[in-house]
């Protein structure tokens, strides 16, 4: 049975991988490793915490001892590495937990798969998935590729941009297997509501204010949550290793457009007249250094492996609104933080 490490499995990204290859690879064993910081909820998987192939694991990938320890107790074949701080804002009022576990972490996770495969790398695979804000920002033309130069802008994407290095560092030095892919913007179920998108459904829902940065022209490439998983899983099984692969959803939306939308949805769903959720819109003071576009080009992982995003924004945003809609209770738990109560005495250490 290949047994295989996924990090940050309780987050948003995470509990979609997790749940894609619990089901789809029954003679997987999946263990899920998360530190359950705000960001990880075990609510997000309890439809296979039951399975025979899964297993979770409390604990910090900057923890040493516990991760070498972790490899011994599992033997892990492959590594699917999505741990991370994500959230810019906090990374701009506290960059130093985001190199601790942005960096630290990843390297801790790097030295731990070099020294416990011991050079013996048939069969192996470190996996670390990353961001297009990596990149910096674009202008109003052109896309970033697997060979855009690294430009980042904010303590997050330099956080993700110094894990990148590194995992090619390894790759290059100890000739350990790797792939990156780095994607646009996620949306879908199980988002935490600091995001722009669940952060707006609830605000509308609940009739409170929805603050754009700026003037709200800032440009994003919106990804549907499952289809990056399959991704991730197709670049898993199929990539090449010591590749980069740019995972897109082909949806450019600048920021105020897309609040737009969300808010005619939502008066639809509520039963609201057509323009009131849009009263609701405040412009707010610009995020500091907040790059412009961001726009992915991901024709490489298309034409070489067959990967392409199943749906368009507006189908995806319609699934989205409905999740949030009829998982009214999921919102109140996260929100409210009775979501960090689950197996709390379960997992106290």
């Amino acid at each position: 049975m290949k047994t295989i490490l996924i990090t940050g499995g309780a987050g948003f990204i995470g509990s979609h991988v997790v749940r894609l290859l619990v089901n789809k690879y029954p003679h997987y064993k999946i263990v899920n490793l998360d530190k359950l910081t705000y960001a990880g909820n075990l609510e997000n998987l309890r439809d296979v915490e039951s399975a025979e192939n899964y297993v979770f694991e409390k604990g910090d990938i900057t923890d040493e001892e516990y991760i070498f320890g972790l490899f011994k107790k599992y033997n892990f074949e492959g590594v699917l590495h999505l741990a991370a701080e994500s959230h810019v804002d906090r990374s701009i009022s506290n960059p130093m937990e985001f190199l601790r576990t942005n960096i630290f972490g990843t390297v801790t996770l790097l030295n731990t798969a070099k020294e416990s495969w011991k050079g013996n790398f048939k069969d192996k695979l470190f996996y670390h998935i990353s961001t297009d804000e990596v990149y910096g920002s674009l202008g109003n033309d052109g896309f970033f590729t697997e060979t855009t130069s690294y430009d980042p802008q904010s303590p997050y994407s330099a956080s993700k941009a110094g894990s990148d290095h590194f995992v090619r560092a390894y790759a290059n030095t100890y000739g350990l297997p790797i792939i990156i892919s780095n994607c646009s913007n996620n949306y879908g179920p199980n988002q935490f509501p600091e995001k722009l998108i669940p952060l707006f459904i609830n605000n509308i829902r609940n009739s409170k204010p929805l603050p754009v940065y700026g003037k709200g022209e800032n440009i994003r490439d919106w990804l549907y949550v499952e289809d990056h998983a399959k991704a991730i899983d197709v670049l898993y099984h199929q990539g090449k290793i010591g590749e980069t692969y740019n995972i897109g959803g082909f949806n450019e939306w600048k920021n105020i457009d897309l609040i737009k939308v969300i808010c005619k949805a939502m008066d639809k769903k509520l039963g609201r007249e057509a323009g009131e959720s849009e009263k609701l819109i405040s412009y707010v003071t610009d995020r500091a250094g907040h790059d412009l576009r961001y726009a992915i080009d991901a024709t490489k992982i298309t034409n070489e492996l067959g990967w392409k995003p199943s749906l368009q924004f507006e189908e995806g945003i319609e699934k989205t609104i409905d999740w949030y809609m009829a998982n009214e209770d999921w919102m109140h738990n996260v929100t409210s933080g009775a979501y960090q109560e689950y197996y709390k005495e379960m997992y106290q250490k």
